[in-house]
């Protein structure tokens, strides 16, 4: 590991789960044509991405004015692009940017400029850019552009204000928006005759406070602990830029428990909890769900977790748990924000269930299964790769990385089974991508087909894809519903599609499958083999 000064660039897209909730392909086919003017302004300014998760971009610069410059530019780019299309479909990106010292650890890069970086896009409009005070010194006097001062902002994890400045950008019209200067409030001062009284009533208040603990003996106890689980995620590495939208709240002082407090009634569904691995279920299971008192559990969704027994009020249960996940999932990293999954045995998760594929979640096919190498990895970019080299595969077992059809990807290693550790990077991928992934390896095999004749270019739907004629989509379902061997799709000029399925290896699905389209259509070519729909390798 190494340290050193960089400009980080922190990008999200805003509003994005609802953006792929309303439409799914759309919203993908989209992401991937923005990510390509992102990554090639990145690449002009002489940044590196050094990581990437879903919708959200990490990447160092040699320069704050680099950083900047590059920034404005894809702000711009995106706005001209999202002209087609009304307010409520136009794909927007946070941009936050600071200079730090940060540690370079196979390629990836930790630390509070990191953390900093992402706090900072999360403070950004809709469209803007947010940098903070390093980054505005060095800036100001270089490029011909505007800041509002918004002061020092309190963010998450962070022990000091950071000052911070919003980018002035351009309109439609070519005039330069005002940014919104964030105010904050401050207390007006008591006047100075109340601090006498303000002075006896603390004194009272205190030495009453004494007497009923010295006469109730108040004890406080916490859950034990709940180790972390799931050590990355590939998206994340957000991965994923931070979210910097999480907020915790502040511990309030706690008022006096009343002298006995009911156990809560019900039991806590641990079955339903997403994330976690066997031995935090059955905790859940058994010690929180028969605890009284009060209690909170709180996870992220990487599968950092937290939970308070015995609490002296709910809001106090609630923090505890809250920082317990919080912290051990800054301590290994985790990019990903913890939220109150239960208070007592409530559930109050609001994200529900992650979406999820149909059981079984793998098929092992000896005629298509092989051994994983991370450059054959499909639909990630080479950091993605590098990490998945240094850390998933010399990874001791159980462990399965999940793929999403944005090119998210969640790894689980260590899990007590193979089949947990499916169903847990299934989870963690499915939350972050919003849609259902798939598990492409499990401990050292690849378990799906990786094309290798085209190029794969994302997750083939036969009943939704639009190359093929509507009236055959049901055909090819139903001949593919197998899914065991070898199996290609191509179809011609009038969307008649030619199958080849169960073969022994690519070459012949694709030969048997544009032998088959040739019989009904013209001028055809293969558009999916196996699960990956396919282009001509550039």
């Amino acid at each position: 590991m190494k340290r050193k000064i960089a400009a980080i660039f922190a990008a999200d897209i805003a509003s994005y789960s609802r953006l792929v909730a309303e439409d799914e392909e759309e919203t993908l086919r989209r992401l991937a044509s923005y990510r390509e003017v992102v990554d090639d302004f990145i690449a002009k300014a002489g940044g590196r991405i050094f990581n990437t998760a879903g919708d959200a971009v990490l990447a160092e610069f040699p320069s704050a004015v680099d950083a900047v410059r590059c920034a404005i530019d894809i702000q711009e780019s995106l706005r001209t692009r999202n002209m087609a299309y009304p307010p409520s479909r136009q794909m927007s990106f946070r941009i936050g940017i600071t200079i730090g010292d940060v540690v370079e650890r196979d390629g990836d890069l930790l630390g509070d400029g990191v953390n900093i970086a992402a706090r900072l896009e999360g403070l950004a409009e809709v469209g803007g850019i947010c940098v903070s005070r390093a980054v505005h010194e060095q800036v100001a006097n270089k490029l011909s552009v505007q800041f509002a001062d918004i002061g020092a902002q309190e963010v998450k994890n962070i022990p000091t204000p950071v000052h911070a400045y919003m980018v002035a950008m351009r309109r439609g019209d070519g005039s330069y928006a005002t940014p919104q200067i964030k105010k904050v409030t401050k207390a007006a001062a008591a006047p100075n005759w109340m601090w006498p009284l303000v002075v006896g009533v603390v004194s009272i208040v205190a030495i009453g406070v004494g007497g009923f603990l010295y006469f109730t003996k108040l004890e406080t106890t916490r859950a034990p602990a709940i180790a972390a689980t799931a050590p990355s995620s590939a998206s994340s590495p957000e991965p994923t830029a931070p979210s910097p939208s999480s907020t915790m709240a502040a511990k309030a002082p706690m008022p006096m428990p009343a002298p006995s407090a009911s156990p809560m009634a019900g039991k806590f569904p641990a079955d339903s909890v997403p994330f976690i691995n066997e031995r935090i279920r059955n905790y859940l299971a058994g010690d929180y769900s028969a605890a009284g008192d009060y209690k909170a559990f709180a996870l992220n969704v990487g599968g950092f977790t937290g939970a308070s027994l015995n609490q002296p009020n709910e809001e106090a249960a609630r923090n505890a748990a809250l920082d317990q996940c919080q912290k051990r999932a800054d301590a290994a990293q985790s990019p990903r924000r913890c939220e109150l999954y239960a208070v007592g045995n409530n559930v109050v998760y609001t994200h529900g269930k992650p979406p999820m594929p149909p059981q079984p979640f793998v098929r092992h096919d000896a005629m298509t299964e092989r051994a994983f190498v991370s450059k054959d990895f499909p639909m990630v970019r080479d950091p993605a790769k590098v990490r998945l080299e240094n850390m998933y595969v010399p990874a001791a077992k159980s462990r399965s990385v999940a793929l999403g059809p944005g090119g998210q990807y969640f790894m689980v290693m260590g899990a007590s089974s193979a089949d947990d550790a499916a169903r847990r990077s299934l989870e963690s991928c499915g939350a972050i991508a919003g849609v259902a992934c798939l598990v492409v390896a499990v401990d050292e095999n690849f378990v799906v087909p990786i094309p290798t004749l085209l190029r794969i270019t994302g997750f083939f739907h036969a009943a939704s894809d639009a190359s093929i004629v509507a009236d055959a989509r049901g055909e090819v379902v139903r001949k593919l519903a197998d899914g065991m061997g070898w199996n290609a799709v191509a179809v011609g000029t009038a969307g008649r599609p030619g199958l080849g399925v169960r073969a022994a290896d690519e070459q012949t699905a694709v030969n048997s499958a544009l032998a088959d389209c040739a019989k009904r259509d013209s001028d055809c070519h293969v558009i999916a083999i196996g699960p990956f729909t396919v282009g001509p390798i550039n």
